[in-house]
């Protein structure tokens, strides 16, 4: 009899320390309970109830950057370019980040690929070189007010490359040189 409450004692001390948890300062952690959303864990130390609550979303509280691979757009005066983006951003409401939107990452992409391509549509050939501050200020501001019920705080979106085709390249290179030989 000693050994049975013995060993069930035991087993019930296993089961809590199994459901001990401590978040750190830099993480959240979504707890649903039963299947819906129970609470947010921040830093410190948390007891979840064994066989209900499921903790379904551990995240990084951090700034991420994501570099997103060039993509063709038309300016104004009918010229592609290649241009490509980094886009810095943190989450700011777990909740929402967890329940807001199936891939945020692809959702951020998609909206920093459609904002470019309209602000560079507006704008002629030269004027995208010269205008990165007004483009990047333009973009920032729409894709952070998109992503807001996602729970992201977008604080900076940078273009990093700007790249005519070819054969504008040889013309630009070109002129350059004509301008520097007179």
């Amino acid at each position: 009899m000693v050994i049975i409450i013995a060993v069930i004692v035991a087993l019930v001390a296993i089961l809590i320390i199994a459901n001990i948890r401590v978040v750190s300062q830099s993480q959240a952690q979504i707890v649903e309970r039963l299947g819906g959303y129970h609470s947010t864990w921040t830093v410190g130390l948390h007891v979840k109830v064994p066989f209900i609550d499921k903790i379904v979303s551990k995240m990084s509280l951090k700034e991420k950057v994501f570099d997103f691979p060039p993509q063709p757009v038309i300016t104004k005066d009918n010229v592609t370019r290649q241009i490509d983006s980094i886009v810095f951003f943190q989450v700011l409401d777990s909740k929402l980040y967890t329940y807001g939107v199936e891939n945020p990452i692809a959702g951020i992409e998609a909206l920093t690929a459609t904002t470019r391509r309209n602000l560079i549509g507006d704008l002629d050939l030269d004027d995208t070189l010269t205008s990165r501050d007004y483009i990047n200020s333009k973009r920032r501001s729409i894709v952070d007010e998109a992503t807001d019920p996602w729970g992201i705080k977008v604080t900076r979106v940078e273009v990093k490359n700007i790249l005519p085709p070819h054969d504008i390249q040889e013309a630009m290179e070109k002129q350059r040189r004509a301008e520097r030989e007179k």
